[in-house]
């Protein structure tokens, strides 16, 4: 009898974290590495979480959440995507956004379902669906069609055992999002196979088209059918606050309730009550780091051009994703090497899926200073390859 399980034990650490362990013992080394603001969360926000302490509200709180979060955060989601959402049996409070898509992988998955995992995309996807007992199926994306899913592509992968779709949108790494128009070309096809989608929408707030982030939840047959997983880390600067929410049809979110119930009990009660002042009065903060983001997205990829790396416009997220095929080296050892002379730390896009080589996430969720800094010494390193 083996000690550990085979399916942990075959599972890859994160590519992400690896380049980060190295860089934390590296002396002047810039990491340009980990998806998470470099803002402090609100300060009103802050006093929030630490009033609720003030009174002692340190108890547990329903499995589900506090309905005074959940109200908001229906309220959020009628103003943002004009859908409906009952609080009481529709919304559940996560640890993260990642615990929701771990709930929905093992709410719903029978032994070999198939998850369809579009890539690149978020580390823990296929992860999450291998640890339910799923297949995972990869959808190859491509730059040429802007790194969003066609309905061509989504019905190559179809089979008699898909279930699940995974719609990771504003995308980590490539920052694609989809419009409104691309959404409504998926929903035949997820129709036609009785599909379910878990909608991650983590990144929701920050885009930079002028438009509005479009959901599949607005497509008409598609609320039904969709897991929608959102939180707090990202828009509002609070990661370590651990906090994100899943909605969906009641029959998927009670089921979802009942693992967290054992597994979890329920998110920090520290946290909700600061969610709650996020939402209610968060929204100015949210524009001001948007904008922020933009500044610097653009600024990225100036630089990158002026260092003649190819590069797909992004506009979502935080992260622009550079070609780097003409150096003739791997996504890895493109970034060790660069790490090694330049001290500067990034992520090889194999850390995203296989068909991220050639390409490097670079978050540009860091201050203008670090910025210039490390991309001058990313300058350096390509014109020496290149010499």
């Amino acid at each position: 009898m083996t000690v550990l399980s085979d399916k942990t034990t075959g599972l890859k650490p994160s590519g992400i974290r690896k380049f980060f362990d190295i860089v934390s013992e590296m002396k002047d080394a810039i990491s340009l590495g980990v998806g998470e603001p470099d803002f402090e969360t609100p300060w009103h926000i802050r006093d929030e979480g630490i009033y609720s302490l003030e009174k002692g509200r340190t108890f547990y709180t329903s499995n589900s959440g506090l309905m005074e979060l959940r109200e908001e955060i229906a309220a959020h989601l009628k103003k943002t995507l004009g859908v409906e959402y009952d609080p009481k049996h529709e919304i559940l409070i996560t640890v993260g956004g990642s615990e929701g898509i771990d709930l929905m992988f093992r709410a719903m998955i029978n032994r070999d379902d198939e998850v369809l995992v579009p890539q690149p995309s978020y580390v823990s996807y296929e992860p999450c669906a291998i640890l339910a007992d799923a297949k995972p199926v990869i959808i190859e994306l491509k730059e040429r069609n802007g790194f969003r899913l066609t309905p061509e592509e989504l019905e190559a992968a179809c089979t008699p055992k898909s279930k699940i779709l995974v719609l990771p949108y504003p995308n980590n790494p490539t920052g694609a999002v989809m419009t409104e128009e691309d959404l409504k070309a998926l929903a035949p096809v997820i129709e036609k196979h009785d599909l379910y989608v878990l909608s991650d929408e983590i990144y929701g707030a920050l885009t930079y088209t002028g438009k509005p982030h479009a959901s599949i939840v607005q497509v008409p047959g598609m609320q039904e059918r969709t897991i929608l997983v959102d939180g707090f880390s990202k828009a509002y600067a609070m990661t370590g606050w651990r906090l994100g929410y899943a909605c969906g049809p009641k029959e998927i979110i009670s089921q979802m309730t009942k693992i967290h119930q054992y597994a979890i009990m329920c998110a920090p009660t520290t946290s909700q009550y600061a969610a709650i002042e996020a939402l209610k009065n968060g929204d100015p903060d949210v524009e001001m780091m948007r904008t922020s983001y933009n500044e610097r997205r653009r600024l990225v990829l100036q630089l990158l051009q002026e260092m003649g790396l190819p590069c797909f416009e992004p506009e979502g997220a935080f992260y622009v994703f550079p070609c780097i095929k003409e150096f003739g080296m791997t996504s890895e050892e493109f970034s060790t090497r660069l790490l090694e002379e330049k001290k500067v730390a990034i992520v090889p896009g194999t850390a995203f899926g296989d068909c991220g080589e050639g390409y490097l996430r670079i978050s540009y969720a860091y201050s203008v200073e670090k910025l210039r800094k490390a991309l001058q010494r990313l300058h350096e390193f390509v014109d020496e390859l290149r010499a």
